[in-house]
């Protein structure tokens, strides 16, 4: 099958745009004195800003998609809506957006990881926008925002040295049952139902390989998030200055 450059095109443009423009009117909200002390670290909160944006806006659009055409649970390769296919156009334009940002803002090095995974998510995703296969998985993939809605609460709460208020220690346990169910969960599901493609040549196989990367990536992440906030003795007491981007 062809990949189907209209509307793909229009639709990922008119998202990256989006977020762009969402960025700049998301910089004009006040920023916390601590955070605002610090160049790096002031970037940093306006991306995050715009990454818990997306989370929200993905996370409970997932959520309707699956609500809407159930038979995504189960045929993950064929399962179509436009709901869905809008929601992936939307979550690729974010990562085009986010990469570009990091990039241009010259923090790729700081944020490599964060590169990666969006090379890799963009890259799993063009195969439901161009091809309009694999849609369904795409939206169970996004089911993983729920999730980041309460990591980056996390995050930011760490940039601003807020570890020690009531509300980081709730947002922890909520946050670390939200990675079981809504991270850790469909990302198993994804792997075991693509593992049906190994060996074989085709899209099926190409997508296994960026999910594989992708686990091992999640597991490292869910060490360093059980480290960071359950077992903090562990956790070096000198860190590289940007270590808190990645951590």
């Amino acid at each position: 099958m062809p990949p189907m450059l209209f509307p793909a095109l229009p639709l990922l443009l008119g998202a990256t745009l989006t977020f762009r423009a969402l960025r700049h009117a998301l910089c004009r909200l006040p920023v916390p004195a601590h955070v605002r002390a610090d160049p790096l670290r002031t970037w940093r909160w306006h991306n995050l800003l715009v990454s818990f944006a997306h989370s929200i806006v993905s996370g409970i659009w997932a959520l309707l998609c699956i609500w809407q055409t159930p038979e995504m649970l189960v045929d993950v390769e064929s399962a179509w809506s436009l709901s869905g296919y809008l929601l992936v156009c939307f979550s690729a334009g974010y990562f085009i957006h986010d990469t570009l940002d990091i990039v241009v803002s010259q923090q790729a090095r700081a944020s490599w990881e964060y590169l990666v995974h969006h090379v890799m998510a963009m890259g799993a995703f063009f195969s439901g926008i161009f091809w309009s296969r694999f849609v369904g998985g795409g939206v169970l993939t996004l089911l993983v925002e729920v999730s980041n809605i309460f990591l980056t609460i996390r995050m930011m709460m760490k940039i601003n040295n807020a570890q020690d208020l009531l509300l980081y220690r709730v947002n922890k346990y909520v946050n670390l049952f939200m990675y079981f169910l809504f991270r850790l969960a469909p990302q198993a599901y994804l792997t075991h139902f693509f593992l049906g493609y190994a060996g074989q040549r085709n899209l099926g196989t190409f997508l296994l390989g960026i999910l594989l990367m992708l686990d091992v990536m999640i597991l490292i992440y869910f060490s360093r998030l059980l480290r960071s906030d359950f077992c903090p003795q562990d956790v070096p007491s000198r860190q590289h200055k940007d270590k808190f981007l990645i951590e």
